[in-house]
């Protein structure tokens, strides 16, 4: 009697196995990617092996044994992966300054004096004498760094291994996170202050005109997301459609600014995420009765107070739901920003492209997506807690 079940549990598990591998493979695969590369940084410690075994021991005073210095000779000498040679004095000139110039001359009079020469660093280059450049090199060869994810923070790691802010305008990351939390909350709050008497509105009435209302929602979601944001690009210029009625109907006297700015994001970011909070709302209140707004009534309680008493507690689920949804998807946004806004709109989403695409900084976009990762999680997490509390839910 135990093989049949023990079968079953097999085929079903076979049966799974294709989900299983492409949650794996497009999922979990490229999560963990992006947090090996916020967190990894092995760089350093790959083309200088021999520094970075010997360099561990150095205290960190004065400068470092010669032991250690004839160990960086060796590894110059005998790195022949140019590019990963280039990577890591890039990685070291990002810690101090005048490095590149003091690895190149370095790397060119080791090869030029032959193996078997003893190379003095301190006779070859002044700069060898300066403690922070030793500094950075030992900070740069541990594999594990938590460089990245500080740096996301706008902040850093001392000599000394304390954790302090970066110092104004080198950086601002922090600026442009709270900046992204703010978008997407507003933008969260515009679409909830529109699509819950939208759903309300398509669940209340029948036949063609829920149709309508449906399809008024649908379509813009089955629309490129780039044609929609081009849409918005025409519309809001100060030629658009929506300035020259206004002028049209003499409500105004000049254009009003409405791209290239704040306005024009949220606008244009509301219409895009509205779906994501109708659809929530809609189908949690198609499994509200009907006759609930007529019993509260006949019972003495108002329109409005019925409605919030009654109707609303009954539609925090979905109302729950789609703003998870919406502020999610928001704080990820790009393209929308990029097209719309201004130079002081621009979301993280632009500055992790910029780390990626335009620096090839893939540590930096890591650890900024991983900040947006765990904001996610967090989330999720609340709204389980919050949908499954009687109190929250009005039940």
């Amino acid at each position: 009697m135990s093989r049949a079940p023990a079968r079953e549990r097999l085929r079903a598990l076979l049966l799974i196995v294709p989900l299983l591998a492409f949650l794996a493979v497009f999922f979990l695969w490229p999560l963990w990617t992006m947090m090996m590369a916020a967190v990894v940084d092995d760089t350093v410690s790959r083309v200088l092996p021999r520094t970075a075994a010997s360099i561990v021991s150095w205290n960190g005073q004065d400068l470092p044994p010669p032991q250690v210095q004839q160990a960086l000779v060796e590894d110059l000498r005998q790195a022949g992966d140019q590019q990963a040679l280039g990577e890591t004095v890039r990685r070291l000139n990002s810690a101090v300054s005048g490095f590149r110039t003091l690895m190149t001359r370095t790397t060119t009079a080791v090869r030029d004096e032959g193996n078997a020469a003893t190379i003095d660093l301190a006779n070859l280059d002044r700069r060898w004498q300066e403690p922070r450049f030793w500094l950075a090199l030992k900070d740069a060869v541990p594999p594990y760094t938590d460089r990245n994810l500080l740096a996301a923070v706008d902040m850093k790691r001392e000599a000394d291994g304390t954790v302090v802010s970066e110092e104004p305008g080198v950086s601002a990351n922090r600026l442009i996170m709270i900046r992204t939390f703010l978008v997407a909350g507003i933008v969260t709050l515009a679409c909830a202050a529109i699509g819950l008497p939208y759903a309300m509105l398509a669940a209340a009435v029948t036949g063609w005109k829920r149709t309508v209302l449906l399809l008024a929602v649908l379509v813009p979601l089955w629309t490129s997301l780039l044609v929609r944001t081009t849409a918005w690009f025409v519309l809001l210029q100060n030629e658009g459609l929506i300035n020259g009625a206004l002028q049209a109907a003499g409500l105004i006297d000049s254009p009003l600014p409405l791209i290239f700015n704040r306005i024009g994001v949220v606008i244009a970011m509301t219409h895009v995420l509205l779906p994501f909070m109708v659809l929530p709302i809609y189908s949690v209140l198609l499994s509200v009765p009907r006759n609930l707004m007529q019993a509260a009534a006949s019972m003495g309680a108002g329109p409005l107070r019925a409605f919030w008493r009654v109707l609303l507690p009954l539609s925090l689920p979905g109302l729950l739901s789609g703003s998870l949804l919406v502020f999610m998807v928001a704080i990820g946004y790009y393209i929308t920003p990029a097209l719309v806004g201004g130079a002081n709109d621009q979301m993280i989403s632009s500055v992790i492209a910029f780390y990626a695409m335009g620096t090839a900084n893939w540590g930096l976009a890591g650890a900024l997506g991983m900040i947006l990762l765990v904001v996610t999680v967090i989330l999720y997490f609340i709204y389980g807690r919050l949908s499954k509390s009687p109190q929250v839910l009005g039940a």
